[in-house]
């Protein structure tokens, strides 16, 4: 009995002291359980004599890790949640410092009531053990393959949308801003800078592993002081894992860290909360290990809930009863995006926000973004992109399918630039559709409209505000045409490039989940001929031709043109294809035509 006791006590101390050990070798035969009788003295038997040694071995470990950690104190229970600060008091003196200012790496603890909360709020009451292994077994880590070495990597199905938006970030610093990741020199980035103008260069592979993982660390970085209004970042990472030897790291990456409950999540997580951006760059560079681990994924999500708080992420979304992993498949939902896009966990795409009524309202998009989002939902009419999401500030943005999150990018800016004519129809645009109270269904109030006359300067002859106004609401589709065929001084518009809009250029699509591929064959293919399809993420680049707006003519009448007649509005240099990804192409740019080599993109 007190040989058990004995183990009980040091199997205890090791508990406390959350040491990452190596998984223990398989057993011929398990450990005797209490009762056992146990040799003393010269008549100790061989299994005895193994188990005394195994004591000391843990002894030895526990006491090691004690003396390098003493025990914290309780965590203090801080009632605003809303903003979870890693805190000691320094009983001399009475000051706080928070953890970043100690620089000790031991973080805080979350409360049994965060824990129950966070758990609860990102998957609900119950939730089966594939979607738990999906969510626990996605590391952030760069595709191995040259043509896709930009890439993350997704092995599971389910936070596909965590890694969809810190890949755009990752692809915005990687083309964009390649002096801020410490490019050596131009002829090793993706991108040079002559004339202030980027030219680029798609030789992906060319871009180091420090190129790429400084990228990473910046994304992570910009995303979560986002969530956190721009005051601060929270960072949560395993008990003591950046403490850990270099062989315990890999262990834990490779054995992965079951969760099953909330109580599971509270005793292997550790946060810390950051102000600086340096000091929370330094730390995700010293902790970057846990965020490649197959726990990588759900990390960075905690991370980002935490950095905006639990009770904002609440009053953030429409009904924060549903869990943010959607069941039954486990997806990310729109909320966990635009979290990683906008800072904000609300659950629509449409600017700005829908009166309901009553006081109530459906939250959208709040400000225009970095990275943005347009998703195949809009082509079937599910949803309106607004703005904010559909024009980001660079032209990257996560794709959104039905079941899927994949990123398109484009290599030069000038993707987005408009002529007078689009400038014009932007700014109209915009102020109509944050009037548009149907959620992006393109038609709003007289109220309103009067409003977006005022605030754009239309000037509408009376004969023609009486017959918009006629039915009362105003369609988009219907204002746009009386627009144009405005005369300039009444506030029309004309082109006058004569380009009406008209432009051909490149982009890309990447894919992070292993899609089979043989040469631009194809699956189908592969198996026609006997070879084994190769497994890897996809990247595709393809040609965007962008025939010219309608015209008052086509409006009249309605008349579709022919695909002849869209391929002889813009030389089209290869022939048209189409895939789903085409349609969301659409939705940014009207009536645009696609081609590509190989294998069609897939979004799904």
């Amino acid at each position: 009995m007190a040989d058990h006791q004995e183990d009980e006590d040091l199997k205890l101390a090791l508990k406390m002291s959350m040491q990452y050990n190596p998984p223990e070798p398989k057993r011929s035969k398990p450990i005797e359980e209490s009762g056992s009788g146990s040799q003393s003295g010269g008549g100790e038997s061989p299994e005895a004599k193994s188990r005394r040694l195994q004591r000391e071995l843990m002894a030895a470990a526990a006491e090691k890790r004690m003396v390098l950690y003493p025990k914290s104190p309780p965590p203090v229970q801080n009632k605003a949640r809303d903003l979870p600060i890693a805190v000691v008091a320094n009983k001399d003196d009475g000051a706080v410092k928070s953890g970043e200012e100690l620089g000790s790496g031991l973080g805080k603890e979350l409360s049994v009531e965060e824990s129950d909360q966070l758990f609860s709020m990102v998957f609900g009451n119950e939730v089966s053990k594939s979607v738990l292994a999906q969510w626990t077994n996605q590391g952030i880590r760069f595709s191995p393959d040259p043509e896709t070495t930009i890439g993350l990597v997704q092995h599971e199905g389910g936070p596909c949308g965590v890694l969809a938006a810190l890949q755009a970030f990752v692809l915005k610093y990687l083309i964009y801003f390649p002096d801020d990741i410490g490019k050596a020199s131009p002829s090793k980035g993706v991108w040079t800078l002559s004339k202030h103008r980027y030219v680029a260069s798609d030789s992906f592979s060319s871009v180091t592993q420090e190129a790429k993982t400084r990228a990473l660390v910046k994304s992570m970085c910009e995303i979560l002081f986002m969530c956190g209004n721009n005051n601060r970042a929270v960072i949560a990472t395993f008990t003591n894992f950046e403490d850990s030897s270099t062989n315990q790291k890999d262990e834990a990456m490779v054995g992965g860290l079951p969760i099953e409950s909330a109580s599971d999540l509270q005793k292997i997580l550790r946060f810390e909360t950051f102000t600086t951006e340096s000091s929370a760059l330094n730390k995700l560079e010293g902790t970057i290990t846990a965020f490649q681990s197959r726990m990588g994924a759900l990390l960075f999500l905690i991370s980002a809930l935490l950095s905006r708080g639990l009770d904002s992420i609440q009053s953030d979304r429409d009904d924060p009863d549903l869990p943010l992993v959607t069941a039954p498949f486990g997806h990310a939902s729109q909320e966990i995006v635009n979290l990683l896009l906008c800072g904000e966990a609300v659950p629509n795409v449409f600017d700005g926000r829908m009166d309901l009524g009553g006081g109530m309202f459906l939250k959208g998009i709040s400000k225009n973004v970095e990275v943005g989002f347009l998703t195949l939902l809009e082509s079937l009419n599910f949803c309106k992109v607004g703005q904010n999401l559909k024009c980001p500030k660079w032209p990257i943005w996560v794709i959104g399918s039905e079941s899927h999150y994949t990123v398109l990018f484009a290599l030069n800016p000038s993707v987005q630039e408009e002529n007078e004519l689009e400038l014009r129809e932007s700014q109209i645009r915009r102020a109509f559709d944050s009037r548009d109270q149907s959620g992006g269904g393109g038609f709003i109030s007289v109220e309103a409209f009067h409003q977006v006359v005022q605030e754009t300067n239309i000037r509408l002859p009376t004969e023609k505000l009486n017959d918009i106004c006629a039915t009362g609401f105003i369609v988009w589709s219907e204002l746009w045409q009386v627009i144009l065929e405005l005369d300039q001084h009444l506030g029309g518009i004309k082109d006058s490039t004569g380009m009406m809009g008209k432009k051909v250029f490149d982009i890309y699509h990447f894919n992070g989940i292993a899609k089979s591929d043989i040469n631009g064959g194809g699956q189908a293919m592969a198996v026609e001929g006997g070879a084994v399809p190769t497994q890897r993420p996809r990247l595709t680049k393809l040609n965007v031709s962008v025939p010219p707006k309608w015209t008052p003519e086509e409006y009249m009448s309605c008349a579709m043109p022919s695909s002849s007649e869209k391929d002889s509005e813009v030389n089209q240099p290869k022939p048209v294809q189409h895939a789903p990804l085409v349609d969301c192409i659409r939705t940014r740019w009207s009536r645009a035509t696609c081609s590509w080599a190989g294998d069609p993109p897939s979004i799904v």
